[in-house]
């Protein structure tokens, strides 16, 4: 029987991130979700061949301070939870502070970041979890990754991505999910020079609509907007005549966040059982808002 090791760090760390980062579209979610959390208005999103072999996200939010870039790509290093506690109110994105470390291990990483106090930029290098480089140079305020060859030295975990279209449809379905689920910024997606969206962030969200959907849809959608004391609902929901034959039109967020549920999905489609025919399914876009701090007081107070 072979001996029991323990695994090097090295190893531990490419194990972690197929964990994170499973696709090109794992690393632009978690790098659009840290520039959203990091207050950005203008997100810009581009790639190259699905985003395999190059992704560059750039906005102007808050930036990294130069002694704090270092510590971000640790794992367990996050700037948006302080303790358990947190947990039961965060409202960020992301808060487990795996991301960087995870898609730093796998692919070859530039930071290149500015705050709005510092007088110079950052650039650092950093290539399958390996520091190559920090130094200062000039920057305008926000931050940009640059992402190569993703799973360069993972080749086994490459073999298993799809085609560099089909890894782009990924991409830019999530693009499209983004943007309707964050109306007050500005998100532009580009892939192989081409672009592919480019939303104005002025809260639009029917405008957003448009643009994804088309004008039949955009033209017939009634709008939505209710509150009580646990959460409120707004948004668009879409009239029968525009239902379809599956759920990809369904779209609801929670506190900002795409999410799948089938309570809530089964909640809207009973609401349309009258309307519509067998086997239809609605169009919605809907934001659904739950104050944390009130549902964790809730569970203190019953327990």
């Amino acid at each position: 029987m072979p001996n029991i090791e323990i695994l090097d760090q090295q190893t531990i760390d490419k194990i972690a991130a197929g964990e994170v980062i499973e696709r090109p579209s794992s690393v632009v979610k978690e790098l659009v979700e840290n520039a959203i959390d990091a207050q950005a208005s203008a997100i810009t999103v581009e790639i190259k061949e699905g985003g395999i072999s190059f992704i560059r996200i750039t906005d102007n939010g808050c930036g990294i301070e130069k002694d704090e870039v270092k510590l971000a790509f640790l794992r367990h290093s996050t700037s948006k939870i302080r303790s358990v506690e947190d947990l039961f109110t965060v409202s960020s994105l992301g808060f487990r502070g795996e991301a960087l470390s995870s898609i730093a291990a796998v692919s070859q990483v530039e930071l290149i970041t500015k705050t709005v106090q510092g007088i110079s930029g950052v650039r650092y290098v950093i290539e399958g979890g390996k520091e190559q480089s920090l130094e200062e140079i000039g920057a305008p305020e926000g931050t940009t990754f640059l992402v190569r060859n993703l799973f360069y030295n993972t080749p086994a975990r490459r073999k298993f991505l799809k085609t560099a279209q089909t890894e782009a449809g990924y991409i830019g379905d999530l693009m499209e999910k983004l943007a309707l689920s964050h109306p007050e910024i500005s998100f532009k997606f580009i892939a192989n020079n081409q672009l592919k969206l480019h939303t104005s962030g002025n809260s639009n969200l029917k405008e957003i609509i448009y643009h994804i959907y088309g004008r039949d849809i955009a033209g017939n959608l009634l709008e939505i907007e209710e509150e009580n004391d646990l959460f409120s609902v707004s948004g668009f929901i879409g009239k029968p005549l525009i239902s379809r034959g599956n759920r990809n039109f369904e779209n609801y967020f929670i506190n900002g966040r795409y999410i799948k549920s089938a309570l809530i999905a089964r909640g809207i489609e009973e609401g349309y059982q009258s309307f519509t025919m067998q086997h239809k399914y609605p169009f919605t876009v809907l934001h659904i808002s739950i104050n944390g701090t009130f549902l964790c007081t809730s569970n203190t107070n019953s327990s």
